[in-house]
């Protein structure tokens, strides 16, 4: 069966991909924003997007703007940065009520569209740049969020193990930028770093829900008016060729340490080895059957939480787990003899059947919602492979114990990373 339909359209610099199904009563529209990542502008890239938000040449006033969002039976609108490999993508959300089951026939979509291209093309400007009020605020928002990361420990272990393991490389950036860039953003500098973002981007953009695509057609060669450019040049990976293994421990006052380990698997979502690293990640330490689960979680009783996961784009696996400080070298002994365990293919036929059943649940799951629908679309247009969600499944259904045992023996263990609290045992 074909699991998702996607239709694809392009306009002068601007991907439109409509995927018309009637599992939703809503609309959903997301327009991503993809450039390589980098120090100069990831800061500016996760500020603007918000300041976007706060009023547009029409509604200048975030107040009014969100009275008109009532107005549109509720429509909602956010905005979010990710990574995907070396690349920073920022998403523009906005949800809406499908016009189709109201009672008054408005033309909802339509003017949630308009909306949308007002939001990104018309922004409220002072003296020809952003407003200083807005800016000022959004700023000050955003040193929250990053800080937000730094008081979230486990958020917090992850993006030093990052840091420490991808130094010197793109992806070691923090997806919100840097707190200490943020006091030299001005509003003119910002408005520059968003010109030049709308104008140089890969754009994309996803309508989910009940729609008719001519319709689509129509409003989006009328409102999104973009510029022809240059295709923005996309690493799957930028990985070293071999890792020496190092560790690093920081202290602080946390009353549970935090163990994470960082893996290069030399394979990414465009290699075609990946649903077999996909399954052995599934078996490692992805779901509640795994060897980190049961080994380290439930027999050793050695972490709260023992898990693992991939980063497709760049070639990464994970490991995230919570531990007693005491336990530190036992829980990095028995997380080896795991993993070393998965290289050598100490798992049964059923684990492997066990976890394409799982996969195939999750990925069914994600596309159940309209967001999760377009997030799993998007990943083929950051990396164009060829692949669709049906042939996906029917590659992870052919992968066999020897694929398993063949993609793991490519993945080398780099860094270990541990957060211990300030008293205990080392």
């Amino acid at each position: 069966m074909t699991y998702l339909q996607e239709n694809t359209f392009k306009t002068s610099g601007l991907n439109t991909h409509i995927v018309k199904t009637e599992k939703f009563k809503t609309v959903t529209i997301l327009f991503k924003m993809l450039a390589p990542l980098s120090k100069d502008d990831v800061t500016m890239r996760s500020l603007f997007p918000h300041v976007l938000l706060r009023g547009t040449e029409k509604w200048p006033k975030t107040g009014e703007l969100r009275a008109y969002f009532d107005e549109l039976y509720g429509a909602t609108v956010s905005a979010d940065m990710a990574k995907k490999g070396e690349n920073h993508v920022i998403t523009f959300r906005l949800e809406m009520a499908n016009e189709k089951y109201l009672k008054d026939q408005t033309p909802l979509l339509e003017k949630g569209i308009s909306l949308l291209a007002d939001l990104l093309f018309h922004p409220y400007l002072e003296e020809g740049v952003f407003s200083k009020l807005y800016v000022d605020q959004e700023k000050r928002t955003l040193k929250q969020r990053i800080q937000a990361v730094y008081d979230d420990k486990m958020r917090y272990s992850n993006l030093r193990l990052v840091q420490e393991m991808c130094k010197g490389e793109p992806y070691a950036l923090h997806v919100h930028g840097e707190m200490d860039d943020l006091d030299a953003i001005t509003e003119s500098t910002l408005y520059e770093a968003y010109k030049h973002a709308l104008h140089s981007d890969q754009l994309d953009l996803y309508v989910v829900g009940d729609v008719d695509e001519q319709d689509i057609k129509r409003m989006v060669t009328e409102y999104f008016k973009t510029n022809d450019r240059e295709p923005v040049k996309k690493d799957a990976d930028s990985s070293r060729s071999h890792v020496e293994p190092k560790e690093v421990i920081d202290e602080e006052d946390v009353k549970q340490g935090k163990l994470n380990i960082g893996f290069r698997t030399h394979t990414t979502i465009a290699d075609q080895d990946y649903p077999a690293l996909h399954l052995f990640n599934g078996l490692f330490g992805g779901f509640s059957h795994s060897k980190l689960f049961i080994n380290v979680r439930e027999k050793a009783s050695l972490a709260y939480y023992a898990v693992s996961r991939l980063e497709s784009f760049k070639g990464l696996m994970m490991v995230m787990s919570g531990i007693e400080v005491a336990n530190y070298h036992q829980a990095v002994d028995i997380i080896k003899e795991q993993f070393e365990a998965m290289q050598k293919g100490d798992f049964t036929d059923e684990a492997i059947e066990q976890t394409k059943a799982v996969v195939k649940n999750q990925l069914l799951e994600t596309i159940d919602t309209p967001y999760g629908t377009a997030e799993y679309l998007y990943q083929h247009a950051v990396i164009p492979t060829g692949e669709t969600l049906d042939s996906f499944l029917e590659a992870l259904e052919r992968v066999t114990k020897e694929d398993m045992i063949k993609v793991g023996q490519k993945i080398e263990w780099d860094t270990t990373y541990f957060l211990k609290g300030t008293e205990g045992a080392s």
